[in-house]
């Protein structure tokens, strides 16, 4: 990552004046540099300020670093079930200098392109720790020391969110991991001890057994990704167990006990009994903290929500005129393609549209292997809203690529309403499936009714060609749909007898 000293010396020179912008950026996250980019190409004058990872978290210790590393496990997960494929391998070891080597260059690549995109752009990169003085007006602490004030006519904030640490007694003390320190592993773990079953957790956890680690999970609630529909939760439990991770659930911690990458006890508590967990590592990943403490945001006028995070409206508006809030720290979903989605609700309101957050779809994936992904609306979401659906849902078994690469576990399952054809929501739990849901939804943005996708003509074999039959397969029809078909069915019969 030497590519972050090739800044310009000149831009890091002291200057004790006020320097006035057009746009002045706190934070290089997705969203808030496209709009440094934009705006800058359009000629105004822009100050990004960033004080370590060029380009966001998503490029450097996030999304994509995570998928490189969890990549390297699905190779090695491979390797591991190559007779399967009618390969003999005679023994194999893993890297994991290597393994880390792969993604710090991928990294390094990155920055390089994020700089040389700052260059062409005109916006100006600040490398320094901002915080705000007064309305619209930061000082950065440069690297050497020295000071710079600017003001923006607008100013974004985007300062993100780190791994959340709870005042658990003796947590702190252990030094645990978070993905960004397990992203730079260069040993495989003994034993590692996840706390968190979220995203993060999730990931990491699959990837670091398939490396070679002895993995313990503990969750606080009755099931992974809890808010999700029970058959993702048992799907995600199952696989987890036939890979060999143990699975601590309804888990209350007591207390931690030793240093992460030494030794590591966990005292958690179980429906009232206590039980001792021994570990070589420690990961944290329970949950996201804003980036919003000793940056100056009460001299701003920028006030927070009673989590921590920058309050904003529909239109990314802060409590301070002129001042905007992109991201993480914003509140919004905590996903690179929302951040990107900030960006136009932003660029839009400056130009005087009415882009608003509110309504949005949101998609995911769960890049575990296989995938989970979702988007619209969930049975359980249907449920408590009172929604009325009609279930679509087919193994993947029925899809012949999946047969064809021997990557049959799993669902795809579809929600179409009860008395008409839009589809509603989509969920897979499937090899790819973050590739199969894209083009669900935007089925979902077109309008399209479901049988167009039943009725489609798809490539055999593909993944995709599964929307096919999971479109064809008879639809289960739960209680409140039925009741909602019952209404129909009196209001045609009131009809007829009115005609």
């Amino acid at each position: 990552m030497g590519s972050m000293e090739t800044v310009s010396s000149g831009q890091l020179s002291e200057k004790t004046d006020l320097e006035e912008y057009d746009l002045v950026v706190l934070g290089s996250g997705t969203g808030s540099k496209i709009a440094a980019w934009t705006f800058a190409e359009q000629g105004k004058r822009v100050a990004l300020i960033e004080r370590k990872y060029i380009g966001g978290s998503c490029h450097n210790i996030a999304c994509l670093p995570s998928k490189n590393i969890i990549h390297s496990a699905k190779v090695a997960s491979y390797v591991r079930r190559s007779e399967e494929f009618g390969i003999a391998i005679d023994g194999f070891r893993i890297n994991m200098s290597a393994v880390r080597e792969r993604k710090r260059r991928m990294v390094s690549h990155s920055i390089d392109i994020h700089l040389d995109i700052f260059r062409k752009s005109g916006a100006e990169l600040i490398l320094g720790a901002g915080r705000f003085i007064g309305p619209k007006t930061l000082e950065v602490t440069l690297p050497d020391g020295k000071h710079r004030r600017v003001r923006g006519a607008k100013v974004i904030i985007s300062t993100g969110t780190r791994a959340a640490l709870e005042p658990t007694p003796g947590l702190a003390e252990a030094q645990p991991l978070t993905h960004v320190e397990a992203l730079e592993l260069d040993v495989i773990p003994e034993h590692l001890i996840v706390i968190g079953g979220g995203y993060v957790g999730l990931e990491l956890s699959q990837a670091m057994r398939r490396f070679g680690s002895k993995v313990s999970v503990i969750d606080r609630n009755d099931r992974l990704l809890h808010r999700e529909d029970e058959d993702v939760s048992e799907g995600l439990r199952s696989l987890f167990e036939d890979e060999g991770i143990d699975i601590v659930l309804n888990a209350r911690i007591k207390s931690v006990s030793g240093k992460s990458g030494e030794a590591v006890k966990i005292l958690i508590e179980r429906k009232g009994v206590s039980q001792t967990l021994e570990g070589s590592h420690l990961l944290i990943a329970a949950g996201r903290t804003p980036n919003t403490a000793d940056i100056g945001l009460e001299l701003a006028g920028v006030e927070l929500t009673d989590r921590g995070y920058v309050k904003v409206n529909e239109r990314l508006e802060t409590t301070a005129p002129g001042v905007w809030a992109l991201g993480e720290v914003a509140g919004s979903p905590q996903f690179t393609h929302i951040s990107f989605d900030d960006f136009r609700v932003f660029r839009d309101d400056i130009a005087g549209g009415n882009h608003a957050t509110t309504g949005r779809q949101v998609p995911f994936c769960l890049f575990t292997d296989p995938e989970f992904a979702r988007v619209g609306l969930s049975e359980t979401e249907a449920k408590k809203q009172g929604i009325a659906y009609r279930l679509f849902k087919i193994p993947m078994e029925d899809v012949l690529r999946a047969r064809t690469l021997s990557e049959t576990r799993g669902f795809l399952k579809a929600l179409v309403e009860a008395d008409g054809d839009r589809i509603l929501g989509f969920a897979g739990f499937a090899v790819d499936a973050g590739e199969i849901m894209g083009s669900v939804q935007i089925a979902m943005i077109a309008g399209l009714p479901y049988t167009a996708l039943r009725e489609a003509i798809l490539t055999h074999p593909t993944l995709l060609e599964g929307l096919n039959p999971l479109f064809a397969s008879v639809p289960s029809v739960p209680h409140q749909s039925i009741q909602m078909a019952d209404r129909h069915q009196e209001r045609d019969r009131s009809e007829k007898k009115l005609a």
